[in-house]
């Protein structure tokens, strides 16, 4: 059975509240979304949320099983999929930094004077070697899935490319930024076949989401 409404994905985390928040705020119905408990998939009259995993988003939207989403930049970034970006939303802002041990810095130079590579570790190997490739700089890349900042302390990397907001928690572990990547927020985006045939919701809902995001 064919189904009328926008699909839009949803992504949990740290992003989540924000874009419910944000939907309200356009006056959008946002149904049972704000506390979907166990349910991935929420209907209103007007749209079928779809909440994923924020990894997952791009795939999602570049193929097809939803029109629209929220998405991270970063996220974005890493996977590199086929996606319309619409709109930055202004909010989740955090960027990515280079960071290494405090007092390490002749260290990781002497390392790489030596072996002609930095040892780094991250969970955005897309944007860590398009940063150093940019740069010039050979890398060791080791993709990690969890706390990053581990990494340098144990001998394990050089430095790291971590997201941060604030750079706290890097601190607290003896870590300290010794550059910046990229910034990052959360985006409004679309599936390009959607923005094609179906451009007239699609477009409406980005201006509804973009007057709202300008008087938060």
């Amino acid at each position: 059975m064919s189904d009328s409404r926008l699909r839009m994905a949803v992504p949990k985390g740290a992003l989540f509240d924000g874009t419910v928040a944000l939907l309200a705020q356009a006056g959008i119905d946002v149904g049972a979304l704000a506390e979907p408990g166990r349910q991935l998939i929420i209907d209103t009259a007007e749209m079928r949320f779809i909440i994923c995993k924020p990894t997952d988003i791009p795939a999602y939207i570049a193929y097809g099983a939803a029109d629209v989403a929220v998405s991270g930049a970063d996220v974005l970034a890493e996977a590199a999929l086929d996606v319309v970006e619409l709109l930055d939303l202004g909010f989740g802002r955090c960027r990515f930094v280079v960071a290494e041990r405090e007092g390490a810095a002749e260290e990781v130079a002497r390392s790489y004077s030596r072996l002609g590579v930095i040892r780094v570790a991250t969970k955005y190997p897309r944007i860590a070697e398009a940063y150093f490739a940019s740069r010039g700089v050979q890398v060791e890349l080791m993709k990690l899935h969890g706390n990053i900042e581990l990494a340098p302390l144990v001998g394990l990397a050089d430095q790291v490319v971590d997201i941060t907001a604030t750079g706290t928690t890097l601190r607290e572990n003896g870590l300290r930024i010794v550059d910046e990547v990229m910034d990052s927020s959360a985006r409004f985006i679309a599936n390009p076949v959607s923005m094609r045939i179906d451009a007239q919701r699609v477009t409406g809902l980005a201006e509804r989401l973009g007057r709202a995001a300008a008087q938060a």
